[in-house]
């Protein structure tokens, strides 16, 4: 396992030599969580890691004990030795880490101005940069292609729910929830006992009165579920760090010819989108295709067509119409696909998969659907 981790923080060490950069900074806390710390070592959170040019690596964690059992790296060091401040604690491990000075060292792009000030005060033998577009946007690329570790992952996340979509349609055929809020704990409930570490974002269950958003806000009320009309249902599961995301209408009963229609529209335009899920096909491109398919009904599209996904929910690549022509499709990205209309009198209807890129197309890790209720 330290394998995995070690090989990816090579990847960067590699890059930070192409480029002059000695060390590259990564802080996760309550302000500012870093997806960056649990992909290069398998630390959960709130730590700061340093990686430096020759491959080293120091992780210094606000749970020491927790970082022991979970963190792969090459030295722990307690953040509560530097009183959980990130810039005494780089300056020391800097230090530690023998990084010459008057070398280039690179803290979060995030950095506020008058924290970078701070930084380059303390930082004062080093050469401090602070720049979206330097390591940290390297690193934004590189997790963007997952690897095989990855890719078991998000598939294993898949698998259960896939379990858990099966698992409410039966409930439904069965009129065992009564509410949005039953929905909503069955997907907790169920999620932890397939071992996930939780739901991957709070779940959205909107019935006939509430799915015309695109978000419904509350996430769920005690509201009848189902309920005659178009109800929607968008849920995730987080395993072992790898989130799913999945969106589910339910046709319930007697449907008007607005609503057939605006079913028959969705449905069309994610099969037109998923063929461009493709390596090589530019990202922009399904989006397009649907944004156009759309205008032709004289209907509209209010959110983008899809994004990555991985240790976070949402995360590059951005499936929309603004994307740059440059961005094309990878094999081994994994991104939702979820075209959507809403309408506040006849309601809303999403269709909502997880999609991996594979060298030979798109292949559907998860198996949404509408759901048709008499």
């Amino acid at each position: 396992m330290n394998e995995i981790y070690k090989a990816r923080r090579q990847k960067l060490a590699d890059w930070m030599s192409q480029n002059d950069i000695s060390a590259v900074i990564f802080v996760d806390n309550e302000e500012k969580r870093s997806p960056e710390i649990r992909y290069f070592t398998n630390h959960a959170e709130d730590a700061l890691l340093i990686i430096t040019k020759k491959g080293s690596s120091i992780l210094c964690p606000w749970d020491e004990n927790l970082a022991k059992e979970k963190a792969h790296v090459d030295l722990i060091v307690p953040y509560t030795k530097y009183e959980l401040n990130p810039i005494k604690a780089s300056l020391a491990l800097l230090k530690t880490l023998k990084v010459p000075g008057k070398t280039r060292v690179e803290i979060p792009s995030s950095t506020s101005y008058p924290e970078f000030l701070r930084y380059v005060d303390a930082l004062a033998d080093y050469d401090v940069l602070c720049n979206e577009k330097f390591a940290h946007q390297f690193v934004t690329n590189q997790r963007q292609v997952k690897d095989a570790a990855e890719i078991k992952k998000a598939r294993k996340a898949a698998e259960i729910t896939n379990n858990i979509i099966d698992a409410i349609a039966e409930a439904l055929k069965k009129n065992a929830f009564k509410t949005e809020m039953d929905v909503a704990l069955f997907i907790e409930r169920s999620c932890r006992e397939h071992g996930c570490e939780g739901t991957s974002f709070p779940s959205l269950v909107a019935n006939p009165s509430r799915s015309f958003a695109i978000h419904c806000f509350p996430n769920y009320t005690s509201g009848n579920f189902p309920a005659s009309g178009l109800s929607i249902l968008d849920f995730g599961v987080n395993y072992d760090g790898y989130a799913s995301d999945v969106t589910l209408t339910i046709a319930k009963g007697s449907l008007s010819a607005e609503q057939e229609k605006q079913i028959s529209l969705v449905e069309k335009a994610y099969d037109l989108a998923l063929p461009f899920y493709a390596e090589g096909t530019p990202v922009k491109t399904p989006a397009v295709k649907v944004d156009e398919f759309f205008a032709k009904a004289k209907r509209k599209m209010p959110h983008s067509l899809g994004h990555g996904m991985g240790l976070q929910i949402h995360e590059a690549p951005w499936i929309r119409t603004k994307t740059n022509s440059s961005a094309v499709f990878k094999a081994g990205m994994i991104a939702s696909l979820e075209p959507g209309l809403y309408d506040p009198k006849i309601g809303g209807c999403r269709l909502e998969n997880t999609i991996l890129i594979t060298e030979t197309g798109p292949e559907p890790l998860t198996r949404s659907r509408v759901i048709r209720l008499p």
